[in-house]
């Protein structure tokens, strides 16, 4: 994961001293001296503090700073992915191969900084990228039926028994198109069109049939991580919640369909790939084949969700966010 130098933390720095007493000790570091080089990592708000002597790494996400929430918002939101990672790590999704990310600590009054354990590991974006510009598409074969393990094992140890609500997803699919609206990515047309290829969607008896689960929330190539073998790391939870499995399973298949068609506009260059993936997390089931079918019904209006989701982001221009539109409601006409 990239990371940018940005110098020494300094000792009256109230962080310095929460992480030298409250944070090191936890990773066996107790020291009467500490020095922390300082990393830019994701984006404006995550940092990588290296301890210079021992050479202990810890990561601070910060909810209120630099473009952040404010006040009681970030306070909950910090709280929020903190009881999410000790959440799923009491369900043994601590360790290997299945790993979640280790919180150590949580403090409002450092710009609500939530600290957790470093993993290192290769995300899955760039597994990808490698796949497509260095040619080990195997690479990406084998990631890909990690993470099916991982996020089978997730979602089976969480099945509460209630039935999903199928109409968040769809009240989800209101928000991002009245956002393509508002930046006048999509016109009244296009919007009209969703909002009727959500309605088929709804109609469909098999959208509401699986029993809720523990989802990541933001299942996205940064947020995975993999080491040797079938070692997969999650970090970034804060949007965890309970949803139809196929919510993370939609993300990951739209993802790998927005690589491949940024990349070398062939959308038809994924389809091996989610293929495989939804085949591997099939075989966790009792009855892989009827799994299987159950969740190719499922995953095309998330796939088409991910799309659109991708559209609205500044980063992308025009003429992409349109390509991703109509490939979008290609995908959600599959009903």
């Amino acid at each position: 994961m990239s990371r940018e130098y940005l110098g020494h933390l300094p000792a009256h720095d109230p962080l310095h001293n929460y992480l030298s007493h409250d944070i090191l000790p936890q990773v066996g570091v107790v020291r009467p001296w500490v020095d922390f080089r300082v990393f830019r990592m994701k984006g404006a708000k995550v940092y990588l503090y290296e301890e210079k002597y021992s050479q202990a790494l810890v990561v601070g996400k910060f909810f209120a700073a630099n473009g952040g929430h404010n006040g009681a918002k970030a306070n909950q939101h910090m709280r929020q992915e903190f009881d999410n990672l000790q959440l799923l790590r009491g369900h043994g999704l601590a360790g290997y191969p299945h790993h979640v990310v280790r919180p150590l600590g949580a403090n409002v009054r450092l710009d609500s900084v939530l600290v957790e354990e470093y993993c290192s590991g290769a995300p899955l974006s760039a597994v990808i990228n490698a796949a497509i510009h260095q040619e080990r598409s195997q690479q990406l074969f084998d990631k890909l039926t990690a993470l099916a393990y991982f996020l089978a094992t997730l979602h089976n140890r969480t099945a509460n028994g209630y039935g999903v609500n199928f109409a968040e997803d769809c009240a989800y699919m209101d928000r991002l198109v009245e956002k393509l609206r508002s930046k006048q990515i999509i016109g009244t047309w296009d919007a009209d069109e969703l909002y009727w290829l959500r309605d088929r969607w709804r109609e469909q008896p098999r959208m509401w049939e699986d029993q809720q689960v523990l989802v990541h929330g933001d299942a996205t190539p940064s947020n995975f991580l993999f080491g040797d073998g079938l070692n997969v790391i999650a970090i970034d939870l804060e949007r965890m919640r309970r949803a139809d499995r196929v919510f993370d399973l939609g993300r990951i298949a739209g993802e790998l369909q927005h690589f491949y068609l940024q990349a070398t506009g062939n959308k038809y260059a994924a389809e091996p790939f989610i293929g495989h993936f939804l085949w591997e997390y099939a075989c966790h089931f009792p009855d892989r084949q009827r799994a299987f079918r159950s969740i190719t019904g499922r995953v095309p209006f998330q796939m088409g969700l991910t799309l659109l989701r991708i559209a609205r982001n500044s980063w992308v221009n025009a003429a992409y966010g349109q390509r991703l539109v109509e490939e979008a409601k290609i995908i959600l006409r599959t009903f």
